[in-house]
């Protein structure tokens, strides 16, 4: 085991610590995940990469535990200690992540079924804190950007989203965000023990997801786990509206995470129409979208399937974004018929008044 060193003459502003065996002198106040980065240690965007991985940036996700002194610390927000002895977890990392709910819907999201969306509670879901972009709009954005509630197992989780469940008499439990898929390890040990909970065959596992991180191993996972139904959002056809919706101004960091969205979306209809309910999520708001791309968006969706079930969301004035003005029910209708006219058959829009299924009636 590497010995702690500890410095006691460090000069004003600045603060001595050690990463991994490598001392170093460093800002006050500087963060634990810069420090891992000054030692060498390289630091991904997306579950897996790197030796840490730190997608959210804000803290709720918890994906970016290290030990500081021998206690779980959050790299991303962590300010450094003088004195202070930083370890990798190497094996036996705790799993937390900040979750809001439980709590019942009666509309589901991008992955529920348009046939059971009703005047009735139709599901019970979670929220988890932390995502990997930075919409302005955030619908979400009181759990997106929550770092300070007491963080949860995925046991803890799946426990309480089962009793949810009982306590509603549904059979569809789902969780969104935030962003559910920037803590791998922590969704797929809470969807193997939301199906440990839930054997039936009655009971449907549901995931929320942008689909930016959703890669094929990672989509294969989740399968595994038990996951039975997947919503995912490609937020534009074109890079540039990606970038307006979400806030990501790193154009290749946008180009790969919208088109690792849209490979997430054919490779789960193509791989596993059979076995998973997939949903796709457009946003709509014409300050950010108009007509001709919406066109683009139905044709490449209707590209891998005419048949999969779309639901349009008219993003509304939130967050840092509040000079939106809300999409009328005219505008959502003819959103409608024009990616019914690019060939989509179940079209679903979400509108100030509620969802209209594909048949023009209100669900």
């Amino acid at each position: 085991m590497a010995r702690r060193v500890v410095w006691i003459d460090s000069e004003p502003g600045s603060c001595k610590v050690e990463v991994e065996g490598i001392e170093l002198e460093v800002p006050r106040n500087l963060t634990v995940k810069k420090a891992l980065s000054m030692a060498g240690v390289s630091v991904g965007l997306a579950p897996g990469e790197g030796d840490v991985s730190a997608p959210c940036r804000t803290g709720g996700c918890y994906s970016c535990l290290v030990e500081m002194d021998g206690e779980p610390v959050r790299a991303c927000i962590t300010p450094v200690r003088d004195g202070a002895s930083i370890r990798l977890y190497r094996e036996n990392q705790p799993l937390l992540r900040i979750v809001h709910g439980p709590e019942p819907h009666m509309v589901g999201g991008k992955g529920t079924p348009w046939w059971v969306k009703g005047r009735r509670y139709v599901e019970v879901a979670i929220w988890a804190a932390g995502c990997n972009l930075r919409c302005p709009q955030c619908q979400n954005y009181h759990v997106t950007y929550d770092n300070a509630s007491r963080p949860i197992t995925p046991r803890e989780a799946a426990v309480s989203l089962t009793a949810a469940r009982i306590a509603y008499g549904v059979n569809r439990m789902a969780i969104s965000g935030g962003e559910p898929t920037v803590n791998r390890r922590w969704l797929i040990e809470f969807f193997r023990e939301l199906r440990r909970l839930n054997r039936d065959d009655k009971a449907r596992l549901h995931l929320d997801s942008n689909g930016t991180l959703l890669t094929k191993d990672y989509i294969d996972e989740l399968v595994e786990a038990g996951v039975t139904d997947i919503g995912v959002e490609p937020k534009g056809a074109r890079v540039e509206t990606f970038m307006k919706i979400t806030g990501i101004r790193n154009r290749p960091l946008a180009q790969r995470y919208l088109e690792t969205a849209w490979r997430a979306l054919d490779y789960l209809i193509s791989e596993y129409s059979d076995r998973v309910f997939v949903g796709v999520g457009i946003p709509y708001n014409r300050a950010f979208m108009m007509e001709e791309e919406l066109w683009e968006i139905g044709e490449r969706i209707a590209s891998i399937s005419r048949d999969v079930q779309v639901v349009v969301l008219d993003y509304f004035p939130t967050f840092r974004n509040r000079r939106l003005r809300r999409p009328s029910f005219e505008e959502m209708l003819r959103v409608k018929r024009i990616l019914g006219d690019a060939g989509l058959r179940t079209v679903i829009v979400q509108t100030s008044i509620g969802h209209i299924g594909p048949n023009d009636e209100l669900l």
